[in-house]
């Protein structure tokens, strides 16, 4: 495209128009408008988010508490039978769904139940539930009834209540024969060689501190020591037997040390049983 210069300074239309959209008025006035345009929509999107509404919180499932741990109770009476004699068994469970007894089997929550032990028991009541496992314990001892003495033997009673005194004693929570226990041994043994047909139990004995079941193995801990003692000195073993009332038959109830030395011992008595 070619201009014809004009000496008058005069140019053509298009020229003009042209020059006129490069001018640095038109140039110049470009920026602010765009700077403007910019600003506005900054604005209307800062008005557009500040419009969104809040997040709504997410509700948390409640937490579910654990389930109750089941409780046990379990009695006996009366504590102390004589051989043949019934005892009546109560317990008493919550929040169990499986309730047993060692001696007897499933049972209900709740009950008694009447039973005649023919020896020292423990009865053992185990219950269970979805919150766990509780166990309880109900001693009941036996005590032997003893045998009515012929009449034609005039001795018998005499020999049954000589053979009754002669207790061994021992320290606390100890089962070894002390020193000055040995001559009680021999006289033990010197009375049982003179009366050869006689059978008898030794009974391991204990105060009542500690608890059942310690004692028990304790008390039977110390009737044996005392029939290998009487082996040792002569007797035959077939004629002895051993048995354990831990604190249930204690000679002596008074709260003193007195009378838990008393209790601390091992007691032989003729063997009603054979």
């Amino acid at each position: 495209m070619g201009y014809t210069y004009s000496p008058s300074g005069d140019l053509p239309g298009d020229v003009r128009m042209i020059a006129s959209r490069f001018s640095p008025a038109t140039r110049s006035s470009s920026g602010p408008i765009k700077l403007s345009l910019q600003l506005l929509s900054t604005t209307a999107l800062v008005a557009l988010l500040s419009a969104c509404p809040p997040k709504t919180p997410v509700a948390q499932p409640p937490v579910t508490p654990p389930p109750p741990a089941p409780t046990a109770f379990i009695d006996a009476t009366p504590a102390t039978v004589q051989q043949g004699q019934p005892v009546t068994i109560t317990w008493k469970t919550e929040n169990a769904t499986d309730v047993a007894i060692a001696q007897v089997g499933a049972v209900q929550p709740n009950g008694s139940q009447s039973l005649t032990p023919t020896e020292s028991t423990t009865y053992h009541i185990t219950a269970k539930g979805p919150g766990g496992v509780q166990e309880a314990d109900a001693r009941v001892t036996v005590v032997p009834i003893a045998a009515e003495q012929p009449s034609s033997v005039s001795d018998a009673t005499s020999s049954a209540d000589a053979a009754n005194r002669l207790d061994v004693f021992f320290d606390l929570d100890d089962y070894q024969i002390r020193a000055d226990q040995v001559a009680t041994i021999q006289t033990d043994a010197q009375f049982l060689k003179e009366h050869a047909d006689m059978r008898i139990v030794v009974e391991g004995h204990c105060d009542e501190m500690g608890s059942t079941e310690y004692n028990l193995a304790l008390g039977d801990k110390r009737a044996t020591q005392v029939k290998a003692a009487l082996e040792k000195a002569g007797i035959p073993s077939a004629r002895m037997r051993v048995v354990s009332y831990g604190k249930e038959l204690p000679v002596c109830t008074e709260p003193t040390e007195s009378c838990w030395r008393m209790n601390r011992r091992a007691h032989i008595t003729p063997d009603i049983q054979r």
